[in-house]
């Protein structure tokens, strides 16, 4: 199994980054996927998730209305769409894929947000 996130990188507020997360070893359309986030000093906590089709979406407050999950099932990807950037979304973000049979973690990719 393996959760292989890229995408992120230095942007000033207000910018935009789209965050990947490539999966493999699993059949990922019977998978949740979510992204999650760990700012220094902090727990991770959950951002966004998209159920096993992408039909039904969940987000946190903090980031709803800014961020869009979205996933390719025949491409084995889940996407996150962040906009409007601010230097509170400075973390490393974590992919995850989570059902009955598994829990699994991507390696994470930071995201700096920062003038």
């Amino acid at each position: 199994v393996q959760l292989v996130e890229s995408g992120g990188g230095l942007v000033q507020p207000g910018g935009s980054l789209r965050l990947s997360c490539a999966a493999s070893g699993f059949t990922f359309s019977s998978y949740a996927m979510s992204w999650f986030r760990q700012a220094p000093g902090k727990e991770r906590e959950f951002v966004a998730g998209a159920s096993s089709s992408g039909g039904v979406t969940k987000y946190a407050d903090s980031v709803k209305g800014r961020f869009t999950i979205s996933r390719d099932n025949a491409k084995n990807t889940v996407f996150l769409q962040m906009n409007t950037l601010k230097p509170d979304d400075t973390a490393v973000y974590y992919c995850n894929a989570r059902n009955w049979a598994g829990n699994y973690w991507g390696q994470g990719t930071q995201v700096t947000v920062s003038s």
